[in-house]
């Protein structure tokens, strides 16, 4: 699977390229289509390019909204004090966001890969390849990317666009927003397409590990079915990928996600990274996230909040904690053999004795310094110890896999599911077995108490990985509101939280750079979804039309 990262010109010459959104793209090349997808070669090439526009090998096409999201939630500040960002608008729910170039980048980036993956099912099943095995594998991972490309795009934006060929400019004009519920339709469709023909993890070859399986495209259909509250077809679908029995939790937690165990047996569906000197095949968020001193600094977007730390305490979740969050003052890295280099470099801070005797710290501990990180703490999970850094450490470099979906999320939706149908004794069973990897106790509990812990062991466990504001988003609580909408807001309980100066983080409130009443201006009414891109619905002359509350 790792040859899918050098496939890149290839797919350059006979699909699209350029930086305009997806109503004006200029399509490349398409003369070339007609004459392209003679051979098994060519047609695995391409699919290996629908797999490279996961990320397109770069921080700021897609990684910056998959860091977007947790920064809009209560597990993560926008973090980095020493510059401005794009992400103000968005994160702290101001209404400014429309233009906003993160969210138009990702809205025609996913575009653009849909349109990848429209052109290789259309062109491959009309091809003369002759091995239909391949022939239908090929089309069944296509499928399963763009259905995953629209899920980004439907659970951000709402209803968009659905276009499903390879459709020139002017076959576009004039298109309409699809609603939610058709475009979750068209998902489920390219899902239950593709885990009907793709093999099992087992039947791929080692080389292939990595491509889309019948696990990862169940799975994904079982996330589909959750958010729009199918409970009774998500637990199917959830079942089943569990009494197949291809994946498992690892017995390390601290092992989900080490650079040593990509392509794990709890990883269902990862995006594909490794190290080269040259060229752009690695992975960004792990120097995009990390602190910015320390040795190979990091750019310190998206840092776990105080609240989010609390939440692990008030577990007795000490496993999860350490291998989640990096605090400030910290005498131990978890998974650090050489946490000296770490000290030495803070040693090198001119304010660094100052710290120490503000706060109280070891004189031999490793400082994230608070002037410059709104929390003082950075996030484990993308972390890359010392002795595992490739050589040039830098973004795009990062051998590190991203984990798009894994086993544990998969029990933790089946057990969510099987409590929403009133099935408590196997929610039980598969929730307190995501909790005895880190040694906690059973829980007993059923009805709305299980629900509760249900959504806490889901924070817990799947933090920082892209999932929580699509959770609280989702959700609904005992008031009847989102539960994003009791976080959020004047009254909301994070925001008090952190504008109170009593109970408020000393890091956090010490640090204004980021404002500490981020979510104070939330509004219910139009912050469930993201603005669809101004620049979209200008050059659609308004057919394309703007979500509720951003007009």
């Amino acid at each position: 699977m790792k040859q899918i990262l050098f496939i890149i010109a290839l797919i350059a010459s006979v699909t699209l390229a350029g930086c305009s959104d997806f109503l004006e793209e200029d399509v490349r090349g398409k003369e070339n289509l007609d004459t392209y997808f003679q051979t098994e070669e060519e047609a695995i090439s391409f699919v290996n390019g629908c797999y490279n526009a996961l990320t397109f090998n770069g921080w700021w096409q897609i990684n910056t909204v998959w860091l977007l999201s947790d920064m809009c939630s209560d597990d993560k500040w926008m973090g980095n004090t020493s510059q401005g960002s794009d992400y103000t608008a968005l994160a702290h729910y101001q209404s400014n966001g429309q233009s906003n170039g993160l969210i138009s980048n990702f809205w025609q980036y996913r575009y653009k890969g849909i349109l990848k993956c429209n052109i290789a099912i259309d062109r491959i099943d009309k091809s003369t390849i002759s091995n239909e095995t391949i022939k239908n594998r090929l089309i069944a991972e296509a499928k399963f990317l763009r259905a995953y490309f629209y899920f980004e795009l439907v659970r951000n934006f709402g209803g968009v666009p659905k276009i499903t060929g390879f459709l020139m400019p002017e076959e576009i004009t004039g298109i309409t927003r699809s609603t939610a519920s058709e475009i979750y339709e068209f998902i489920e469709e390219d899902l239950k397409d593709a885990a009907a023909i793709l093999p099992q993890r087992s039947q791929y070859a080692g080389s292939d590990m990595g491509r889309a399986t019948r696990g990862a495209a169940l799975g994904m259909l079982g996330k589909v079915y959750l958010y729009q509250e199918k409970w009774e077809s998500a637990r199917d679908v959830l079942g089943s990928v569990i009494t197949e029995g291809e994946h498992d939790l690892l017995p390390n937690f601290g092992d989900v996600w080490s650079v040593d165990h990509n392509n794990s047996v709890e990883g269902v569906f990862e995006v594909q990274f490794m190290y080269d000197g040259v060229y752009a095949l690695g992975g960004s968020l792990t120097v995009v996230t990390g602190a910015r001193n320390g040795p190979g600094d990091g750019w310190s977007w998206g840092q776990p909040t105080s609240d989010l730390e609390n939440a692990f305490i008030a577990a007795g979740d000490d496993e999860r904690l350490k291998w989640t969050i990096i605090k400030s003052g910290c005498t131990e890295i978890a998974g650090e053999d050489n946490f000296d280099v770490f000290v030495e470099n803070s040693k090198k801070m001119a304010s660094y004795q100052t710290y120490i005797d503000k706060y109280g710290w070891d004189e031999d501990c490793y400082i994230i310094d608070p002037k410059d990180h709104k929390s003082a703490r950075i996030n484990r999970k993308f972390f890359v110890p010392y002795d595992k850094r490739p050589e040039v450490y830098n973004i795009d470099k990062i051998p590190l896999n991203h984990r798009i979906l894994r086993y544990a999320d998969v029990l933790l939706m089946y057990a969510e599911a099987c409590n929403e149908l009133n099935d408590d004794a196997n929610a039980r069973k598969y929730l307190n077995e995501v909790r005895a990897r880190v040694g906690l106790g059973e829980i007993t509990s059923g009805g709305n108490d299980l629900r509760k812990a249900i959504r806490t062991e889901r924070r817990l466990e799947l933090a920082l990985e892209n999932n929580r504001l699509y959770d609280i988003r989702r959700w609904t609580d005992d008031n009847g509101k989102k539960v994003i909408c009791n976080l959020m807001g004047e009254n909301g309980t994070f925001v008090k939280y952190n504008t109170n100066q009593a109970t408020a983080d000393i890091y956090e409130w010490e640090n204004q750079g980021e404002p500490s009443n981020k979510g104070a201006t939330f509004n219910e009414n139009r912050d469930l979804l993201f603005p669809i891109p101004l620049y979209e619905i200008t050059m659609s002359n308004g057919t394309i039309t703007q979500n509720p509350g951003w007009n």
